[in-house]
């Protein structure tokens, strides 16, 4: 702990993002081969009730003041976009090759900032135009619309990204006013409830074999965000966010070593395009 805390913030910032993406990997592809046989709402479902369970004991160490909200509403509207991404991100990854599905997750961020003009009212000037639409472009790389077939498991994936920066949006409404805690503390335990119904309609007891899988994926997912969130307010955000690009990495190796899946070159091009335009987007608005 002594030499961790010596490393410059950039380096502990870097690490820890490395870290984090790695984590989302393995989350990724757990969530990709128990699909075959869990339905992926339910492995939305333990995901975050396990989830739940690994942060409970910080929730309980400061008692029940989390809980003093007067944004409910908001948080209940979180936690149903967030609900909705995961089920749709997990039921495209149980669809689709590992690489592109990751790869179009990166235009959340840009769904973030157009979203951010017209429920927000926020300024974006014609540099940060550019960048967004340079990044659809990426996306239509990938996707080759009129050339190559358009799979569920993309469109899925681009309504994720749609619902996840709906998510964006609400997160930087609540934090005008609540605590990261009662913000957390919220999103964990909602996401529990909410999740729970639409698991039992597709609901199967898993084998004995998939209760370590769904462990797992609970914990890698909880550590990702712990990650990322670390990262972030350990290190500048344009130092830390280039790394996110190792998620194509990891899912590329791991989606060839486990599926025999490999990326052809427009998901890399795709992937680069959409990534550089969120990192140039991420840097205006922290200049702005």
């Amino acid at each position: 702990m002594h030499a961790w805390h010596n490393l410059p913030a950039s380096s502990r910032g870097i690490v820890l993002m490395v870290g984090s993406t790695f984590a989302f990997s393995i989350m990724h592809t757990a969530v990709r081969y128990l699909s075959a046989e869990l339905h992926p709402v339910q492995i939305v479902f333990f995901r975050n009730l396990f989830g739940m369970v690994l942060f409970l004991p910080i929730m309980m160490r400061s008692g029940l003041s989390f809980l003093k909200t007067e944004k409910f509403p908001l948080h209940l509207l979180r936690a149903g976009l967030n609900v909705g991404a995961m089920i749709t991100f997990f039921t495209a990854l149980s669809m689709a090759p590992l690489a592109p599905v990751n790869a179009l997750a990166f235009t959340a961020p840009l769904f973030t900032a157009v979203l951010g003009v017209f429920l927000l009212g926020k300024r974006v000037r014609l540099r940060r135009w550019t960048a967004i639409a340079f990044g659809f472009v990426g996306a239509l790389v990938i996707l080759r619309p009129g050339i190559a077939t358009i799979d569920l498991g993309s469109w899925m994936t681009l309504l994720s990204a749609v619902l996840w920066g709906m998510t964006m949006i609400v997160i930087r409404v609540l934090g005008r006013t609540e605590s990261s805690l009662t913000t957390t503390g919220y999103m964990i335990t909602l996401l529990s409830v909410l999740s729970f119904g639409p698991a039992l309609y597709v609901w199967q007891m898993p084998q004995a074999s998939a209760w370590a899988i769904l462990l797992l994926i609970g914990i890698t997912g909880t550590a990702a965000q712990i990650g990322l969130a670390e990262a972030l307010k350990t290190a500048e955000t344009t130092v830390v966010l280039p790394f996110d690009f190792l998620k194509i990495v990891w899912a590329s190796m791991l989606g060839f070593m486990l599926f025999a899946e490999i990326p052809t070159v427009y998901t890399w091009m795709g992937a680069a395009i959409i990534f550089t335009s969120s990192c140039y987007v991420a840097y205006r608005e922290q200049q702005v």
